[in-house]
């Protein structure tokens, strides 16, 4: 909130105040990852709540549980991307949140995509 309140007067209006807060947000959370050697997770896949009582609920909880293990085993970057791609953000919004141009951005998530199948895969041993 610090970092928002001293960047604020920097706003120039030329993309939307969300996706000024978006970018100002994971910059400050990048550069404090770069300075932190020993960043300790967000969240442990495994203290999700399950929401899901039937068996068809329960193997989509089990997959998205899936999903996040996997996710915590890509890099910085490759998160704030996935993390952006799942909020249904453009690749428009995330090229202005990230820096990274639209074109690099969808080589990236192809990338990424593959890569969370393989680890997903590696879960199950399969």
């Amino acid at each position: 909130m610090l970092q928002l309140w001293r960047s604020y007067p920097n706003f120039r209006g030329d993309a939307k105040f969300s996706t000024w807060l978006y970018r100002v947000a994971i910059n400050t959370a990048i550069r404090g990852i770069k300075k932190k050697k020993d960043f300790i997770s967000s969240f442990e896949p495994a203290d999700l709540p399950v929401l899901a009582a039937d068996d068809e609920g329960i193997i989509k909880e089990e997959q998205l549980q899936d999903m996040y293990v996997a996710i915590e085993h890509l890099n910085e970057i490759e998160k704030a991307i996935i993390m952006l791609y799942l909020e249904d953000r453009s690749y428009e919004e995330m090229e202005e949140v990230l820096g990274i141009s639209q074109g690099t951005l969808r080589v990236k998530m192809n990338r990424i995509k593959d890569k969370l199948r393989q680890l997903t895969k590696q879960q199950h041993g399969a």
